[in-house]
């Protein structure tokens, strides 16, 4: 008996002790993995089971998920059983303890992506993936076409199949026993289960198939195809050929295409037919028969036709109408042109009112000095044609007052551009000229200037040397210029305004900057309590703050904002500051919000430090205000009759005041007999005798 109880005894220290090593391999690591293939095909209506098998912790939590839905979580070898989300427990079952999961009749809507996910305190995250393919038998495999009648040369030729059930893996096309692949001619949409023809031509003519497959069952399905052609593009000739054509002058316009069968010509003019042949012949040809002539092919099997046209001119008119404008030349004297292009012969143009003896065909130019007279003048060109005469006016004008437009970006280096740009409206246009402290701006690493000369761009680091120089910009044409001074400011807002919405939880902040002021962002300040959580059902926080909090950055392109998230019961202030780059500008007026701004901490702080204080000094003035009226009956009760010699030499012999002032302390004045009178016919009466005591010589030690 003791060998068996020392028997057992060591065999349960043994597996105490191979069960803890065991458990400390456990948790080195959590592993979980399909017991299977992770690609599982299935037909509808089946029975299927994800199963899985794990290792490495006891009891680890289980998720199973379809794509980023929750199915169901759980603990291995809880007492309850999984809780299978409500969408899915019609479907679907769990086991607790091995965690595989069962699809019960699964519908083919279940294909998808299904993950398990373990975890244990302590270890990393365990998951694995499966496949799930829900298919059904494939019947009744049709192919159909559209549009019927495949013409060559349509936009595109569609085949489709469909089915009357069924679910496929893999769709594979083939002409004439040729697997098709997608290229420049042929594009299967596998999506839309259908092939495109693009730009059918009589080469495609043939027999088409589709092969369909899945994991349980294969069907094919066929069709012939032809495509129709003709006629093609048709060729147009003039005999002899001309630019134009005098009347009397005799021609021919011949129309040729290749066609199966061959096509039948007309011609057409004036939406008229004047012929059925290929060739039409005209002679004497007049200018009314100037014009479009249209010849267009029939293919009488396929009812496809083709039209060209061509133009026949004989003394036809210039296009449109003439056009004028004025240029300078060499900043110094204008340029007047005239075009009015086509017509045959081409316009004779002129400038009358500026010579009398100049002129030119189609395109004509004078040259005149610029002159005071010339600004603001209209000038006509007059445009005569055998066919019509016609004119075009144009004004030339100097330079008007303009105001500069400034914009600032930041470019990719984090230099800070500053665009400015000067236009006046002026005809010839104006070129523009730049100065910065009366030195002409040039093109380099600071400067840069457009190629119309009417965009200036400064670039720099730093704001304060955009603020350094003046800069002018000068418009000027041959009739005259205009000047205009540019002082850039650094980063300042002129304005700003505050409009709540109608609940007080959402305000506008707007703010206006200056033309010439250098902002590349701003950063929108506030005051007061945090904002609102986003979460309405989060609790609200009560915190506030005194001092000016950055909660939002704006570029240099807004001019407003929307804060969110005020509570209307508290107060807020809020504030816009101009930025260039790193430069902070003086920040906008405050503007305010809520109920009212009420005592500040500081301000309550003030308030309790200055009661005791104000206690202190209300009783200093009250003590010297007692000490001063005890002063004052101290003299009023002093004797007004005369000292005696004796009293006032023993004054005499104390010059120490201390001692007086310790004398009076110590001794009892002398009755005041004055104070004892009691009506006004007494004064005569004479004072009662009074000795006064013997002289007191009083030393004081320090």
């Amino acid at each position: 008996m003791p060998c068996v109880k020392e028997f057992k005894r060591l065999s349960s220290l043994f597996l105490a002790i191979l069960s803890f090593f065991t458990f400390q391999g456990a948790r080195c690591e959590l592993l979980v993995s399909p017991a299977g293939p992770s690609l599982v095909n299935a037909l509808a209506g089946e029975n299927v089971t994800l199963a899985v098998s794990f290792s490495g912790a006891p009891d680890p939590v289980v998720s199973w998920f379809k794509g980023v839905l929750n199915i169901a979580t759980w603990t291995i070898n809880s007492s309850a059983d999984p809780p299978v989300a409500a969408t899915f427990s019609s479907v679907i079952r769990i086991d607790k303890q091995s965690a595989n999961l069962t699809f019960f009749n699964v519908p083919l809507n279940y294909t998808s992506d299904y993950t398990i996910e373990m975890v244990k305190s302590g270890m990393s995250k365990a998951s694995t993936t499966f496949t799930l393919k829900i298919f059904e038998y494939i019947q009744s495999l049709t192919l159909s076409s559209q549009p019927g009648l495949i013409k060559e040369g349509t936009e595109n030729f569609t085949l489709q199949h469909s089915m009357l059930q069924g679910v496929f893996e893999q769709q594979m096309w083939f002409f004439n026993g040729i697997e098709i692949k997608n290229s420049s001619h042929y594009l299967v949409k596998t999506q839309a289960n259908s092939l495109v023809i693009l730009r059918p031509n009589r080469n495609d003519t043939g027999e088409y198939a589709v092969l369909l497959t899945n994991p349980f069952r294969n069907a094919t399905a066929s069709q012939n195809v032809s495509v129709q052609y003709g006629p093609n593009e048709p060729t147009l000739e003039a005999h002899p050929l001309q630019t134009f054509y005098l009347a009397g002058d005799s021609l021919n316009l011949s129309c040729q295409a290749n066609g199966f069968p061959q096509p039948i010509s007309e011609w057409v003019f004036g939406g008229n037919i004047i012929s059925l042949k290929g060739v039409l012949n005209l002679t004497n040809v007049q200018t009314s028969q100037g014009g479009v002539y249209t010849c267009r092919l029939v293919n009488e099997d396929t009812k496809e036709s083709r039209q060209k046209n061509m133009t026949l001119t004989v003394y036809e008119r210039p296009v449109g109408n003439p056009e004028c404008s004025v240029q300078s030349v060499n900043a110094i004297n204008l340029q007047y042109h005239c075009e009015w292009v086509g017509g045959t012969p081409q316009a004779q143009l002129s400038f009358p009112e500026l010579s009398n003896s100049s002129s030119g065909a189609g395109n004509f130019s004078l040259t005149v000095n610029a002159s005071d007279n010339l600004n603001g003048k209209t000038i006509q060109c007059m445009a005569e044609h055998p066919v019509e005469h016609n004119k075009c006016n144009i004004t030339a004008s100097g330079p008007v007052a303009f105001l500069p437009i400034m914009r600032t970006t930041v470019d990719s280096g984090g230099k800070i551009v500053v665009t400015v740009r000067c236009f006046s409206e002026a005809s010839p246009k104006a070129v523009v000229s730049w100065f910065s402290s009366n030195e002409t701006v040039t093109n380099g690493s600071t400067y840069q200037i457009s190629s119309n000369t009417s965009q200036l761009m400064i670039r720099h680091y730093n704001v304060s040397n955009f603020l350094l120089q003046n800069y002018t910009c000068t418009c000027r044409n041959p009739l005259g210029s205009k000047k205009r001074e540019i002082q850039l400011q650094g980063p300042s807002i002129s304005d700003s305004s505050l409009f709540p919405n109608r609940n007080g939880t959402i305000v506008t902040l707007t703010w206006e900057v200056p033309s010439m002021s250098v902002v590349t962002g701003f950063d929108i300040q506030m005051k007061g309590p945090d904002l609102l959580s986003k979460n309405r059902n989060a609790p609200l926080t009560k915190s506030s703050s005194n001092v000016y909090r950055t909660i939002q950055q704006k570029p240099g392109s807004a001019r407003s904002t929307d804060i969110f998230f005020l509570d209307p019961k508290l107060t807020y202030w809020f504030q816009v500051i101009p930025k260039a780059r790193m430069t902070n500008g003086e920040p906008s007026k405050s503007q305010r919000i809520g109920p009212g701004e009420g005592l500040s901490g500081p301000a309550i702080a003030g308030i309790a430090a200055g009661i005791p204080c104000s206690l202190l000094f209300l009783l200093l003035l009250t003590g010297l205000i007692y000490l001063g009226v005890y002063c004052i009956r101290n003299k009023s009760h002093q004797p007004r009759y005369p000292v005696p010699r004796a009293v006032d030499k023993v004054k005499n012999s104390q010059p120490n005041i201390t001692a007086n002032n310790m004398l009076k302390g110590m001794l009892r004045s002398p009755p005041d007999y004055n104070r004892l009178q009691k009506t006004l016919s007494e004064k005569s009466v004479s004072l009662p005798a009074f000795i006064p005591p013997p002289p007191t010589r009083v030393a004081t030690t320090v």
